[in-house]
């Protein structure tokens, strides 16, 4: 998230990274705790819920989890044979675990797959977006 003169901006995804996001079946999602120690984790309900907001369902985090609730930064990686590219979706994240959300994502997760604890929701605002494709725009920010 951007801020200026005290107002927070966010990133909104265009319509090729909203296409390519609705393409992608497990995402990689890498967190670090306070000290800098890094997790990545493959999510299988990521979801894109408007321009600048995902929802990322915690089944059976731990580790990511902790790290999330120390340090909010969060890193995305959206590719598969579909996509037609990929990038890295960066942002902050913050840990809900009842209320209105919470509970609109865990019928969300059981209607979808019963049997899943949908135990958090974690909430990310999308801050910037990066190439990840090879060749010489290889990181380039893209929003």
């Amino acid at each position: 998230m951007l801020i200026i003169d005290g107002c927070d901006i966010m990133v909104k995804l265009d319509e090729e990274m909203k296409t390519a996001f609705s393409k992608v079946k497990i995402f990689p999602v890498a967190t670090a705790s306070k000290d800098g120690i890094p997790n990545v984790v493959p999510i299988g309900f990521c979801q894109l819920i408007d321009d600048d907001t995902i929802w990322i369902v915690d089944n059976f985090m731990s580790k990511s989890l902790a790290n999330l609730k120390e340090n909010p930064n969060v890193a995305i990686y959206v590719w598969g044979p579909d996509t037609g590219g990929c990038f890295q979706i960066k942002g902050k994240a913050i840990v809900i675990e009842s209320g209105e959300k919470f509970e609109k994502m865990k019928s969300i997760v059981h209607t979808a797959k019963p049997g899943l604890p949908a135990k958090t929701l974690i909430e990310v605002q999308i801050s910037n977006v990066f190439q990840c494709a090879p060749g010489p725009n290889a990181g380039q920010k893209l929003l």
